[in-house]
């Protein structure tokens, strides 16, 4: 891998995270809390799932086991998808997580193209990875070929001139306060074109 490729960075981002077991989900339970979510009482979400109050009833009490006919009814009565009903809901508390990073002060990662500061460093299995970067390469040439890597990211210019080259796109310049957001997957590379090397703000989605 060049030097350059963010997965590094990714790598770094994700060290500390460790895999949690997906426990089971009481189908019963998930209803009734995606019900009360959506304030509706057991009358209401029947008619919007278009079953009876009785089978709605003996879902939410684990007294029946429903028919993927009931259960597509039910995804679409609550406007979510089958697999839905069976997966955890989120976190609604807030965890009370923060990062500041002060200007100059992140996670420096220098390599022969860019300069990266990996921000709010401090904050271990993020679901964004933020940096800072300074664009030192001038030509695409100094690329080791395309830099490719898993999610989606967002490219925000703070300072100077830069082309945005993409595996399926002509190039893109980019001045100061432009913005562009794509697939990571598909490759990609950034070159300054200004006298000065470009700023520029990166988030990279951390999804797996």
């Amino acid at each position: 891998m060049p030097d350059s490729d963010p997965k590094r960075l990714i790598q770094i981002a994700r060290e500390s995270g460790d895999a949690t077991p997906a426990e089971p989900v009481d189908l019963g339970q998930r209803v009734r809390d995606l019900r009360k979510s959506r304030g509706w009482t057991l009358e209401q979400a029947a008619s919007q799932a278009g079953l009876a109050r009785s089978t709605m009833s003996k879902i939410e009490n684990g007294q029946m086991s429903p028919t993927y006919e009931a259960l597509k009814k039910l995804a679409e009565g609550l406007k979510i998808s089958v697999p839905q009903l069976f997966t955890p809901p989120a976190k609604t508390q807030a965890n009370g997580r923060m990062a500041v990073t002060i200007s100059g002060q992140g996670s420096g990662h220098a390599t022969t193209t860019y300069e990266h500061e990996l921000l709010a460093a401090s904050l271990s299995k993020k679901q964004m990875l933020p940096y800072r970067a300074t664009i030192r390469a001038r030509s695409f040439e100094e690329f080791e070929g395309w830099v490719r890597h898993d999610g989606e990211e967002f490219l925000y210019v703070l300072t100077g001139t830069l082309r945005l080259y993409t595996e399926f796109y002509e190039p893109v310049d980019l001045a100061r306060g432009d913005s562009a957001y794509y697939d990571a997957s598909m490759g990609h590379n950034v070159v300054s074109t200004s006298a000065e090397d470009a700023t520029i703000l990166w988030v990279t989605s951390l999804a797996s």
